[in-house]
């Protein structure tokens, strides 16, 4: 692998480090959602959401259509589940071995 490649890989692993970006995933993954729906995933507002979603979209793992006045948001990557599949993973064998250290 060469180095744009690695940053390329990053860059789609950076857009998983924010837990609400996390959450908009998986609700992609049930279906299609707009902005509001997504909104009501955590109280946080509209622009906010907005911007999270524009990070997903610059890294290629959602798409956009348009439904009349409304802009329809699409899980592009639906590989991206395995990930966080293997990121629920990592996280419970941590908490495990935490329980067991302590």
């Amino acid at each position: 692998m060469n180095l744009v490649q690695a940053k390329a890989k990053a860059e789609v692993l950076k857009a998983l480090g924010h837990p609400l970006r996390v959450q908009m995933l998986e609700a992609l993954a049930r279906g299609d959602r707009c902005v509001n729906d997504l909104r009501a995933l955590a109280t946080v507002s509209q622009p906010t959401v907005s911007r999270h979603l524009a990070w997903l979209k610059r890294v290629g793992l959602v798409t956009e259509r348009r439904a009349g006045p409304r802009v329809i948001h699409h899980l592009a990557c639906p590989g991206m589940l395995q990930a966080l599949k293997c990121a629920d993973e990592a996280a419970r064998f941590a908490q495990k071995r935490r329980e067991n250290d302590s």
